[in-house]
């Protein structure tokens, strides 16, 4: 690797605060909403996360990119995050099983990152005042000109981002030859959820986000699965639409993340963006089923309305955050539909919640079952 110089760079917040560090070596500027992550391991798959589409991420972990990066532990196919602010970044790494080290994969994919940030301060300051767009300088322009590019950067509430990083065209993953037949509607897929549903037997057909339900249905499925994905659910009126006709055919049905909140809004219930979001691997969830606790991995700046879900005669919740009371995940009563506002495919962890795509794989038995008779 080559001799890097650091240099001074910038964050500047929305509100006009500025936090002082250094660039590490990547020249340009970056603009996203700022949001952190509580996770002490996992940041490739953070940083491939497409739920992180549009955000600057801030890591509370001191230590970046000590262990390097693996082909393996990605979620999609490139970088989906605007731009990293770290406390310590690593340019050399220590694993044996390490394909590279992260500057070189931040330097291939241009990736703007700024270290040696007090970024116990910067989460603080993002507790206190909520999250908010945010801009990374490395390249040396001026404050105002960057306030000035800053105030043309639309907010996160009311940007569709799903489009940005659905598949074009759809594709296959798994065993064709598997028992069961999932048609996926892509919002921004992790990878691990594909291999989490191929595992258990199931040959998965993965559909841009505005596929419509007749395509979707022509695979002729045993289930349904809404994904994850960045921005806001609500601008998402076609995907709604086609969840609603998901519900409609009687077919288990599958939510996560934001396609959590998409069925949310397929049964009239609002959504609404947090002041702080979820992002972390050590969420507490209760399980309101079995009355179990589970520590779970999340990652969303949005929620269900709770009193509106509490109201509806034909949705109950599952499962709660335990911190702040938030859905975290609900069923209807009347049709094989559930959906979970975290990541039960969790990768690196924790797997406390795997067992959902366990009861995903029940319901789809048990709906095949009653066909038979």
């Amino acid at each position: 690797m080559q001799n890097i110089t650091k240099t001074a760079a910038i964050l500047l917040l929305a509100d006009g605060t500025i936090f002082h560090g250094k660039s590490i070596g990547i020249s340009g500027k970056t603009f996203g909403e700022v949001c952190f992550n509580t996770g002490m391991t996992g940041y490739q798959e953070i940083f491939t996360d497409p739920s992180y589409f549009g955000q600057i991420m801030v890591a509370t972990n001191p230590h970046i990119g000590n262990y390097g990066v693996n082909v393996n532990e990605v979620e999609s196919d490139k970088i989906m995050i605007s731009g990293l602010v770290c406390k310590n970044f690593s340019f050399n790494h220590s694993r044996p099983d390490s394909e590279s080290n992260l500057y070189d994969y931040f330097s291939t994919q241009n990736l703007i990152c700024i270290s040696d940030v007090d970024t116990r301060a910067l989460v603080s300051y993002i507790r206190d005042n909520g999250a908010q767009n945010a801009v990374i300088c490395t390249d040396g322009t001026s404050v105002e000109e960057l306030k000035k590019q800053l105030s043309n950067v639309p907010d996160m509430k009311g940007l569709e981002l799903a489009s940005k990083v659905s598949t074009a065209a759809p594709y296959f993953f798994g065993n064709e030859n598997a028992t069961y037949k999932i048609s996926a509607l892509d919002l921004g897929i992790k990878r691990n959820i594909l291999r989490n549903l191929a595992k258990r037997d199931c040959y998965v057909k993965v559909f841009p986000y505005n596929t419509p339900f007749d395509e979707l249905k022509s695979f002729n499925p045993d289930g349904y699965f809404l994904s994850n994905g960045p921005g806001d659910p609500e601008p998402l009126e076609q995907v709604i639409n086609t969840a609603q006709k998901m519900i409609a055919s009687d077919k288990p049905i599958f939510g996560i993340c934001l396609g959590h909140q998409i069925i949310g809004l397929a049964n009239g219930v609002s959504t609404y963006k947090m002041f702080n979001g979820h992002r972390g691997i050590n969420h507490p969830v209760m399980n309101v089923l079995t009355g179990k606790g589970e520590i779970t991995s999340q990652n969303h700046g949005f929620a269900v309305n709770r009193e509106e879900l509490e109201k509806h005669p034909d949705l109950e919740i599952t499962h709660y955050h335990i911190n702040d009371n938030t859905v975290a995940g609900m069923r209807m009563k009347s049709k094989n539909c559930f959906s979970v506002q975290y990541h039960p495919e969790a990768s690196p962890g924790p797997h406390d919640s795997e067992y959902l795509f366990d009861d995903f794989i029940a319901n789809i038995k048990k709906a095949k079952n009653l066909q038979s008779v």
